[in-house]
């Protein structure tokens, strides 16, 4: 492999709102997964990531492809959650890896020229050498207490945040906990996009329309 191929491109620039479906949480609250990703779509989400930890691969990439034919018209970036393999079969150009996950270079290795790969972190030293595997964008959190997660690594509050800051110039995604109360002070942290899951599935209150609302605050 090329050396450049292992850099992050100083072309990614992701939107503010980073939006999450995650298959145990929409599920668990009865919602489907069809319905629920076009009212991201009908929102105005651009950037989405899939996350399925306990489904076969068989229903991950079924979903994908459901997710694939609701956005087949726009020009989002879909994101795989943990493996370039079901990110390459769905045909999805970009992928997310944890701490857990294979390295971000071998991540790259397994997609096309030109995907996306970025990487979760919890720590000072975590973000360090995300930015130094080149990944395309380094997420940190959680910021805030969270209960997407069943065992979350400990906040790191907006403090957090800064101090990823200064550790990368690429693109910093915040998760964890982040709602429309919040969004801004995390943004005002230097967090270039926040990643939001939980606050789009509040009861009474239609999933595009809270699209609609964090994409009006965080433009402002």
């Amino acid at each position: 492999m090329e050396e450049s191929s292992d850099k992050q491109s100083p072309s990614v620039k992701l939107p503010r709102l980073y939006a999450i479906v995650d298959a145990e949480t929409i599920a668990s609250r009865g919602i489907g997964l069809k319905a629920f990703v076009q009212e991201l779509r009908d929102g105005g989400v651009t950037l989405l990531q899939y996350r399925d930890k306990q489904g076969s691969k068989d229903q991950i990439l079924e979903n994908a492809g459901v997710i694939s034919e609701i956005f087949s018209a726009t020009t989002a970036t879909l994101v795989m959650n943990d493996s370039p393999e079901l990110a390459a079969e769905a045909g999805w150009s970009a992928v997310h890896v944890g701490q857990g996950d294979v390295a971000v270079a071998k991540a790259r290795q397994a997609l096309s020229t030109g995907s996306l790969v970025g990487c979760s972190t919890h720590t000072p030293e975590q973000v360090s050498a995300a930015d130094a595997a080149g990944a395309d964008y380094i997420a940190i959190g959680p910021v805030f207490a969270t209960s997407s997660k069943l065992n979350p690594e400990p906040v790191v509050g907006l403090e957090g945040v800064r101090q990823a800051r200064s550790l990368t110039r690429g693109p910093l995604v915040a998760i964890g906990g982040i709602t429309l109360q919040n969004a801004a002070s995390v943004i005002e942290a230097r967090a270039d996009s926040v990643a939001v899951i939980g606050a789009l599935l509040q009861p009474g209150e239609r999933p595009s329309q809270l699209v609609r609302a964090f994409l009006d605050l965080l433009s402002r």
